[in-house]
């Protein structure tokens, strides 16, 4: 059954928005049809055993979330040399050709409900566009939320042997009464021999609904990096993935998640090998306490044509209370017989054991604990390469424990 649209939605909202950025009429025309589609499309799949569904996205409540003639946001953006970081709306007067080209090429706006309202509905995004041969490094993208409804958009194309390494954080800004909903989508077109490493850092109020989906496609030995942190909302759903379609290509997805009270975080990696010779490793790491949830699938899809390709999974999850819940489903989808795959999923405890020895060594347990999770979540941090990052996500790590 497919989602009721919203009353607040209609042909002239759309029409407004576009006005007032001064759209082209092309795309225009595309958010025209993304919200023609709504009517007909469903919500993202979500995992479902019998009797149980595992994430219920149909409670969300669209009509009193979204509003789409107020939608407020202060962003900046820190370029690096010979790369151009714009927003949508200067990419568009500077750029628009390459837009056009690219923009919806990764993620189609009718995919599902939520690529849709996106689409239409959009008033904040970034373009990142990186030449050939350039090595663009330390771009910032930091954004606040400042309204009870956002959705954002960024398009990042690397050309022929060009690299780009980008953070994107956002948070929430002023108080705005009631609860919220904030929406990103990602496009990362990887051009050959280039790299690009797409780090971002989530940290929105316990108020907000937060749902992200991030793509990159490779051409031929490219590769395609995620770093993907959740520490705040009170409801994320993000799905982060990378169609290998280069041969030689490779992706990394690395995650890590932190929930406490009522949060629930839903969190998916996917990867489809589509060309010879490519690699994808999946590392995902989260903790929850008080009576947080999250669930995690892991995808790795190995296509009848993608000889000698190598793809490995690992999900682990560290419970703090006995009330929190962890859903893992790694999958492994192979149609080659020439590749090496594997995947895990744990879920546990703090070892009593190691816990004891710290106590017994004079150090509280509290902050015995606090270190045995800060430990939990090196491995994932010696993945990242960004080192702002890095220390973003250890700082927030460090907050949530104390």
């Amino acid at each position: 059954m497919s989602v009721q649209v919203p009353a607040t939605i209609s042909e002239e909202t759309v029409q407004e928005i576009s006005e007032q950025r001064d759209e082209p009429e092309w795309l225009l025309e595309r958010r025209l049809a993304a919200l023609d589609a709504l009517d007909e499309l469903e919500l993202p799949d979500v995992i479902q055993t019998p009797g149980r569904r595992w994430t219920n996205l149909e409670e969300l409540d669209f009509e009193n979330l979204v509003d789409p003639l107020d939608q407020s946001d202060a962003t900046e953006r820190v370029e690096a040399e010979g790369a151009t970081v714009l927003s949508f709306v200067e990419a568009l007067d500077e750029h628009e050709a390459l837009v056009k080209e690219h923009f919806g090429s990764i993620v189609d706006a009718e995919e599902n409900y939520l690529t849709a309202l996106s689409a239409a509905l959009f008033t904040t995004g970034t373009v990142v566009y990186v030449p050939e041969g350039v090595d663009a490094e330390d771009i910032t993208i930091r954004a606040e939320m400042n309204s009870r409804s956002l959705f954002s958009q960024t398009l990042v194309v690397t050309e022929k042997s060009a690299s780009a390494t980008i953070l994107e954080s956002i948070e929430s800004g002023e108080d705005v009464e009631g609860d919220r909903f904030f929406s990103n989508i990602v496009e990362v077109v990887a051009g050959e021999n280039s790299y690009v490493q797409f780090g971002s850092l989530q940290n929105l109020d316990q108020e907000t609904y937060h749902v992200t989906l991030k793509r990159a496609v490779t051409d031929t030995y490219a590769t395609a990096n995620w770093i993907e942190g959740n520490i705040g909302s009170r409801l994320t759903r993000s799905d982060v993935e990378t169609e290998l379609k280069g041969d030689g290509s490779e992706t990394k997805v690395v995650g890590a998640f932190f929930g406490h009270e009522d949060q629930h975080l839903d969190v998916n990696a996917r990867v489809w090998h589509r060309a010879e010779h490519t690699t994808a490793d999946l590392v995902t790491r989260g903790v929850l306490d008080d009576v947080a949830r999250s669930v995690y699938e892991g995808v790795q899809d190995v296509g009848e044509g993608a000889w000698n390709t190598s793809s490995y999974q690992r999900e682990n999850t560290l419970m703090l209370s006995d009330d929190s819940e962890a859903d893992a489903s790694p999958k492994l989808i192979i149609k080659n017989h020439d590749t090496e795959a594997s995947h895990s999923a744990t879920v546990g405890q703090v070892d009593q054991e190691d816990l004891l020895y710290m106590t017994s060594r004079s150090i509280d347990p509290r902050t015995a604990r606090n270190m045995l999770v800060e430990g939990f979540f090196v491995p994932v941090l010696e993945e990242i390469d960004v080192e702002a990052f890095r220390e973003d996500l250890s700082d927030l790590i460090i907050e949530r424990l104390n």
